[in-house]
């Protein structure tokens, strides 16, 4: 996922993306700075995270919780995560997860598997796991984060694995009836990390989305090309060429549902932004 800080360098709002625990971060950083975000894609976003208490939405009971997975690591904590940290970074625990989290089945796991092994001998691998596990709750739920990011009109664009073993199809249906206008495409075959599985599909899916907003709708939405109509799901076969090897996947598009109203004010914020963005280049 892009950081933020490095708008300092683009000088514009950006596109940001986001799988898995990213996805979360992703949209939290969206809905805190939507004037710094054009659009958000999700890739299989875990819809939660955190099981301490926030320490500014709960302070009563942080108190008891001390540590909010800050560094350096109280003895205690660091004694648990070294032996928790044994078994999970063992490299049989490692490969029999990635077998689980990988649908396609051409991904090659090798690549991925090596460079895990590689980020689990770091120094500090334990503690940054720790780290990650004993944060408290955001101060935006995820729920939440999707309103104040519907809120600030920023476009959100969902792409799904849909033989995610951990985020299945269930919790992308979730977010999309939150956010009715957002393009939902489910993937098949492919997991937990469908970016990693079928890189090809997600690029063309992800470079087409973003053609229909930087057009402002006159470039068809990826798959919707020549269709006379579109039912509540479409479903079609994409292939791509991997190792002079034909594959293919089946994507299925979920419709946005736009009101005409959504329209009329979709379009009156974009005009707005454009016009601030043109006055404070002047």
């Amino acid at each position: 996922m892009y950081h933020l800080k490095n708008l300092r360098v683009i000088g514009e709002p950006v596109y940001i993306v986001g799988n898995s625990l990213g996805g979360y971060v992703a949209l939290y950083s969206a809905a805190r700075n939507p004037h710094l975000v054009k659009g958000v894609t999700l890739l299989n976003a875990t819809p939660f995270w955190g099981f301490l208490p926030n320490p500014i939405k709960s302070p009563g009971l942080a108190k008891f919780f001390p540590w909010a997975g800050t560094f350096p690591l109280p003895t205690n904590v660091k004694r648990l995560t070294e032996l928790v940290w044994e078994k999970i970074s063992d490299p049989a625990s490692i490969a029999e997860v990635l077998n689980q989290v990988y649908a396609e089945n051409s991904t090659n796991v090798d690549s991925v598997f090596s460079r895990i092994i590689e980020t689990t001998r770091h120094p500090a691998a334990a503690a940054a796991f720790a780290s990650i596990m004993f944060a408290p709750r955001a101060e935006l739920s995820f729920s939440e984060a999707l309103s104040g990011c519907r809120k600030s009109n920023v476009p959100i664009c969902l792409m799904y694995g849909k033989e995610d073993p951990w985020v299945r199809p269930l919790w992308g249906h979730q977010v999309k009836r939150q956010v009715p206008e957002a393009s939902y495409y489910q993937i098949s075959p492919a997991g937990h990390c469908p970016h990693d599985e079928v890189p090809e599909v997600i690029n063309f899916l992800l470079r087409g989305w973003i053609r229909n907003l930087e057009s402002e709708g006159s470039i068809s939405l990826p798959l919707l090309e020549g269709l006379d109509s579109l039912k509540q799901a479409n479903a079609r076969e994409l292939e791509f060429i991997r190792e002079g090897s034909t594959k293919s996947v089946m994507v299925r598009f979920y419709e946005s549902t736009f009101s005409l109203w959504d329209r009329i004010r979709s379009y009156i914020n974009h005009r707005s932004k454009l016009r601030n963005s043109a006055t404070k280049s002047q």
